[in-house]
């Protein structure tokens, strides 16, 4: 289908115009949401910064655009899905085994 864009008026032009912007959106979101669903909400991430810093975390939300990680900084952060790269697992073992209390006692 080929449109001659010189035969179409100001209006016509606008309209096309608007149409194709939506449909761009449209298939920018289709395919951010196609790189979400490769992550569970928990899984632990990682991301480079724009100024070179490694940002590990775990994911906590799906936006609309992006997911929003808990870096183990406790900062929050808002990145674009295809940014994001799995992360090993964090070991959250205690190093002393005695500390673990199995049942606590309320005084």
């Amino acid at each position: 289908m080929a449109i001659d864009i010189d035969r179409l008026s100001e209006a016509e032009l606008v309209d096309l115009n608007r149409r194709i912007v939506e449909r761009l959106r449209f298939l920018q979101q289709m395919r951010a949401h196609a790189t979400m669903l490769q992550f569970s909400l928990g899984n632990r991430v990682a991301f480079d910064t724009a100024d070179g810093r490694v940002i590990v975390g775990t994911l906590m939300r799906y936006n609309k655009k992006s997911v929003t990680v808990i870096a183990d900084t406790s900062e929050r952060w808002n990145v674009s899905p295809g940014l994001l790269r799995r992360a090993e697992p964090r070991d959250i073992t205690p190093t002393d085994p005695e500390s673990i209390d199995l049942f606590p006692v309320k005084p």
